[in-house]
């Protein structure tokens, strides 16, 4: 456990490269952004199409450990129309770069919480939606789903739409923890809606776990795993908890780090988690996923095409992802691009017909170059290079900094390859904060701004 003490830092979650707090928006500008997307949409031949995130901001609740970004509410019909009209809007604005009708590969609707929303006006929206591009071979439309308000009708609506993934919320099922966090559901329920589920005919649940929560223990989670088990999901998010509160503010705000249990016993959690769930056949993907052999992200990790982005892993990869919705984030590839986050700012721009980003990052040659290493070490464990080439004045400083880690078994080295080992693929966070040039440039170790990579 010294590994722990020694590499237990503050570190990206590397859903992109720069990540955002390390966005040069000072340069960013919007007519050059355009650029970059009109590129990208070049570019996405017919094979690859495009993928579309959309945010559904509302919950009902704080969960008080949450780090999305939510509006809290209960006036549904106050909300949920105005919402999804202006949704609308800003999908017809980006139609207009477009020269044919898009090609849809990817939908993911996430949250906040999606089913905070009526099933009849889900079904008005995906139906408008979908009316406006051609939906690719075998598309993966995903939905995230609360325990406790998705309904069988909610389900039966997407499923009808192409929606075949769904992911739960689990987070814990020890009723202390929930009642702490203020997200209390039962295994009764999670088991309800998980069989609705496969009634209906998804072909992948998805159970998300949270391990490091306040009040949590080694005994309490194992026994979440073991109910979790029970249920035999197809596939497992196994999140390290992020505990933020100078960023996440009055919900974790509630919580001191005595409440939390230590970096030892929450890397016991991780493992335990990990042994049970190898014995009885899932397969461990990328940094925090578990999947069966029928899932669809261990066979796109089998065939190397799986792919991690602001939505985190995914079976499919497109060049082009777009955002609709406060605060979410558009990757060109070439540029970044987010949303505003307050949700009148976006009304009022989404009716001047203007598209409400309000900063981003144009990314360099070398980002390019890092931000394909740092992917390929988050989705694989390794990345290589068959010559140096522009990468030549970059690559020995980084060895510099990996030879610690490989000194401590975390890693391999050749000429040419960064091969991660079983005893490191707990730090991959680490080994890709070496790539990382702004982290290194302008981290500074009382910088409050990411959570501990343990």
């Amino acid at each position: 456990m010294s590994l722990v003490k020694k590499y237990n830092v503050a570190g990206p979650r590397y859903t992109s490269y720069p990540t955002v707090p390390y966005w040069d928006t000072e340069k960013f500008r919007v007519k050059a952004w355009k650029k970059s997307l009109i590129k990208s949409i070049d570019e996405s031949n017919e094979e690859q199409g495009i993928s579309l995130y959309i945010h559904l901001p509302f919950c009902e609740q704080m969960c008080t450990f949450c780090g999305c970004h939510k509006h809290i509410t209960q006036r549904h019909d106050d909300v949920e129309t105005p919402y999804i009209h202006a949704l609308l809007k800003e999908w017809k604005i980006y139609l207009s770069f477009f020269k044919e009708t898009p090609q849809l590969k990817e939908l993911h609707i996430g949250g906040g919480t999606p089913t905070f929303f009526a099933p009849e006006r889900l079904s008005f929206f995906i139906d408008q939606l979908l009316s406006t591009v051609r939906i690719a071979d075998k598309p993966s439309f995903s939905i995230e789903g609360h325990p406790n308000n998705t309904s069988y009708e909610h389900m039966e609506v997407l499923y009808n739409r192409g929606f075949k993934r769904i992911s739960f919320g689990v987070q814990d099922y020890d009723e202390y923890v929930q009642q702490k966090i203020n997200r209390v559901q039962s295994f009764e329920e999670v088991k309800s809606v998980t069989d609705d589920a496969r009634k209906i005919g998804y072909t992948s649940i998805c159970h998300d776990l949270v391990y490091g929560l306040p009040f949590q223990n080694l005994d309490g989670f194992t026994d979440s795993i073991k109910k979790t088990i029970l249920l035999k999901p197809d596939r497992i998010a196994l999140y390290s908890y992020a505990h933020v509160p100078w960023i996440k503010g009055l919900g974790q705000r509630g919580f001191s780090e005595e409440d939390l249990p230590s970096p030892k016993e929450k890397l016991m959690m991780s493992e335990k988690a990990k042994e049970m769930l190898l014995e009885i056949g899932y397969h461990s993907i990328g940094m925090d996923h578990y999947a069966q052999e029928t899932d669809s992200l261990y066979k796109s990790y089998q065939s190397n095409s799986i792919h991690r982005n602001f939505m985190g892993y995914n079976s499919s990869k497109t060049q082009l992802m777009i955002g609709l919705g406060v605060s979410s984030i558009i990757d060109s590839w070439y540029s970044f691009a987010q949303n505003t986050k307050n949700l009148n700012e976006y009304y009022s721009l989404i009716t001047k017909g203007e598209i409400p980003v309000v900063k981003g990052h144009h990314l360099s040659p070398e980002d390019l170059i890092r931000r394909k290493h740092i992917l390929n070490l988050m989705c694989q464990f390794e990345t290589s290079w068959s010559h140096k080439g522009s990468f030549s004045s970059i690559i020995n400083e980084i060895i510099v900094k990996l030879d610690e880690m490989r000194k401590d078994g975390l890693i391999k080295l050749t000429n040419n390859s960064i091969h991660i080992t079983a005893k490191g693929r707990p730090f991959v966070r680490n080994v890709c904060m070496a790539f990382d040039y702004y982290l290194n440039q302008f981290y500074k170790k009382n910088d409050k701004i990411f959570s501990k990579t343990i």
